[in-house]
């Protein structure tokens, strides 16, 4: 799908859409949860249905009733001798080693860039822990049989935060009382303390964290059997920053819904706007944006790299050179997102330098409207969205159709906001 965006002004309010790091982590909560669990505000995105689907072949029965998501559960008892990961990095990361719970023999699949992710990582800890594993040399497929049998272990944990997000939830589950993981290098730690917090509110054991280093399981903790479990899913900081920045280009807009105390990482998008000089208002679940002369700035996304897009497309129309931290975190992702955006926006006009771990960002105020490709990447999608809405001429993004990864409404909500835009398949 072809999507043309011409300059535009921006007025209005929008809800931010729900989060696919929270509903994704809600959906492995239920499983494990015995009992039935009742979601709102739950997410429609590609990714979101993944976790659904993958629940449901781990002997998960999901239910809409209205607007409420219904989950029933008793457990991992799982139906499928499959579970099938899409192009969902935390679903595959998150759920194998909840797979593993089982004596049952699963494959591990996946699709598009997924399959090209390296996942060294299972070779190397399942085996520890006493389930057996068959990889692609690194790479999924996996097949995997457990059942997983909790033990202190030490991680890197350099990679990706998500492959200690499944072995927190799976050692809860496995009742290792007593048993601790150790971490070296910890990224992504926000991502980490949203996991606990969803543990907890699911009353799941929850282990001690002791300064992200070693997470401790005491014998005190108990699971809570719940009959019924009531769960909202927060906004979402990561597509609302494509939205926040948009207000701050072509604005004013107001994004509502999303909650200031969030332990998302991507509320750090704030903090970068207003570095930026751009004008916010924030109040209880509501934050208008609007334009005012930006300048460059220097900004750290090693902990949040998935704001690397939407400030790319800030520090383009920023005077100076930004300068952002971390892009040593871009590589495995739906793209090789530092290249990715060198790329594309280099087609605007935009230069972007990468040196070391920093992308330098050369803006002047002036990005040109031309032919983009989103490389299959929801987020380099939007960013160019974003890019275009300042533009000197029209924007083409191809395979547009990327956003629905994480963000379907993207477009649409856009248009609600007053840009001019139009698909073609």
């Amino acid at each position: 799908m072809i999507v043309t965006i011409h300059p535009s002004q921006l007025n209005g309010k929008i809800h931010a859409p729900a989060s696919k790091s929270y509903m994704q982590r809600a959906c492995a909560a239920a499983l494990l949860s015995k009992g039935t669990t009742i979601i709102k505000n739950s997410g429609i995105s590609n990714d979101d249905k993944t976790a659904l689907v993958i629940i449901q072949q781990l002997g998960a029965s999901i239910e809409f009733i209205g607007d409420e998501l219904y989950i029933k559960s008793n457990g991992v008892i799982p139906i499928s001798n499959e579970i099938n990961c899409g192009e969902s990095g935390l679903s595959m990361r998150m759920f194998t080693p909840l797979a593993a719970l089982c004596e049952k023999e699963i494959t591990i699949s996946g699709e598009g860039t997924l399959l090209n992710r390296p996942m060294n990582f299972f070779d190397e800890i399942l085996p520890v822990l006493g389930v057996q594993v068959q990889s692609n040399h690194g790479k999924l497929p996996l097949i995997i049989q457990g059942p997983l049998l909790p033990r202190d272990i030490e991680i890197d944990g350099s990679l990706s935060s998500q492959f200690l997000t499944g072995l927190l939830m799976a050692f809860s589950a496995a009742d290792a009382k007593g048993k601790t993981i150790k971490v070296k290098g910890l990224k992504s730690a926000p991502y980490i303390n949203l996991t606990l917090e969803v543990m907890r509110q699911f009353g799941m054991k929850v282990p001690e964290n002791r300064n992200n280093e070693e997470f401790y399981f005491h014998d005190s903790t108990t699971n809570k059997l719940n009959t019924i479990t009531n769960y909202t899913v927060n906004c979402d900081w990561s597509g609302g920053a494509f939205l926040l920045v948009a207000g701050a280009l072509a604005g004013s807009i107001t994004v509502i819904g999303l909650n200031n105390y969030s332990l998302q990482a991507d509320r750090k998008i704030i903090d970068a706007l207003q570095l930026a000089n751009a004008k916010t208002e924030i109040n209880f679940k509501e934050i208008k944006v609007y334009p005012s002369e930006l300048k460059a700035f220097e900004f750290d996304a090693t902990d949040c790299p998935d704001l690397f897009p939407p400030l790319t497309a800030l520090a383009a129309y920023c005077k100076g050179i930004s300068k952002i931290k971390g892009i040593s975190r871009l590589e495995h992702k739906e793209s090789n997102r530092a290249l990715t955006l060198q790329q594309e926006f280099g087609k605007m006009g935009v230069k972007i330098e990468l040196v070391g771990d920093e992308m330098l960002i050369e803006g002047n105020g002036v990005v040109k409207g031309t032919v983009v490709h989103s490389q299959h990447d929801h987020r380099i999608a939007m960013a160019c969205a974003v890019a275009a809405l300042k533009a000197e001429g029209v924007m083409e993004i191809e395979e547009s159709q990327a956003v629905n990864k994480s963000y379907p409404n993207f477009f649409l909500d856009l248009e609600k906001l007053g840009a001019a835009v139009s698909l073609k398949k």
